[in-house]
């Protein structure tokens, strides 16, 4: 059971999230600081209303750097007719609005990673205190949730949607209906390193549909990742029905985390090369990846293996790794549709 601090939220919507039609506003963080003794962070938020019919929450830049869901939602929020609509949308297209603007990770202001910062805490660090008003606001108005992501810049994923197996049954498979709905190119079963914390972990003991995604990375976003993520975002609207129609579907590899097996980790600084590419099929066994020494000539590389036999479903970006990054992420195959 989730339990919150009772002070209410420093953050003040400039949107009425009862109110039908468009509404383009912000959510006012006061933040004081050396150059605005009384300023303020304000993360755009978008709400689309009309007539009765579920929410959905849309969210991207949770980590700063990962651009395919604000590039959707910020497209989304600007086309979307509210007329289309049967229920209600919000969109939040760069929830950790400093590291979206800074394109880091985490946060400029407090180095806080706002996926591991949740359910947070309304008299914390800024970070905590987005945490807090969205696991206090706006999870509670949502029926289901979906948060954008990619590797950021250093890591590069298969584009999939993504959802966790959970202990209600019924739950989980209302999410992975989500997660097919969605239609990526690939579709997970993941598996998080550190789920404490995370946006993920909160909206699923409040008994919603989740979804994620990873949808490419390296800092950047290309035309097909951006493409997926908005075709995506449209499925799953379709799939609640707020959105008219059927969900388009489109073949979709469904792939399965089942241990930790599927991570490996650098254990060496220096210059990584990797001998398989994102979807290549790997053996248990296999060299994957071979890390080079770099303060002298004539030293012997060290060579990755697979842990698993699966496809090669992440790798670290750029060519620099050091001792501790995560190198690669092996997924098993389940299903082909």
């Amino acid at each position: 059971m989730l339990t919150t601090a009772l002070r209410p939220s420093p953050i003040m919507p400039s949107v009425d999230f009862d109110a039908k039609g468009v509404q383009h506003g912000h959510l006012r963080l006061p933040y004081s600081r050396d150059d605005s003794a009384w300023g303020s962070v304000m993360i755009p938020i978008c709400v689309i209303a009309n007539g009765e019919g579920p929410t959905a929450l849309l969210t991207g830049a949770n980590h700063g750097d990962e651009y395919e869901g604000p590039a959707a939602l910020f497209e989304l929020a600007q086309t979307l007719d509210s007329a289309e609509v049967k229920g209600r949308i919000i969109i939040v297209p760069a929830l950790n609005y400093p590291a979206f603007r800074a394109g880091t990770r985490t946060s400029p202001i407090d180095r806080g990673n706002l996926n591991r910062s949740f359910p947070g805490r309304p008299d914390g660090t800024v970070t905590e205190k987005i945490a807090d008003y969205v696991t206090r606001h706006l999870i509670p108005l949502a029926d289901i949730v979906l948060d954008f992501h990619s590797g950021g810049r250093t890591l590069d994923f298969l584009p999939y949607a993504a959802a966790h197996e959970l202990p209600d049954k019924t739950q989980e498979a209302r999410c992975f209906d989500a997660v097919a709905a969605f239609a990526a190119p690939y579709s997970m079963k993941m598996l998080e390193i550190d789920a404490v914390g995370m946006l993920d972990t909160t909206v699923e003991e409040m008994g919603k549909v989740f979804v994620t995604t990873e949808l490419g990375g390296a800092g950047t976003a290309s035309a097909k990742s951006v493409d997926i993520a908005r075709k995506g975002i449209v499925n799953l609207l379709r799939h609640a029905s707020i959105l008219a129609g059927s969900p388009v579907s489109a073949p979709s590899r469904w792939l399965d985390m089942p241990s930790s097996d599927c991570f490996t980790f650098a254990e060496d600084d220096g210059l990584v090369v990797f001998v398989r590419d994102l979807g290549d099929a790997v053996t248990a066994g296999e060299t994957i990846a071979r890390v080079y020494p770099i303060g002298k000539t004539g030293l012997a590389p060290v060579d990755y293996r697979a842990s698993i036999s699966g496809v090669l479903a992440a790798r670290h970006v750029p060519g620099l790794i050091k001792a501790g990054d995560c190198l690669s992420v092996i997924a098993t195959v389940t299903e082909n549709t």
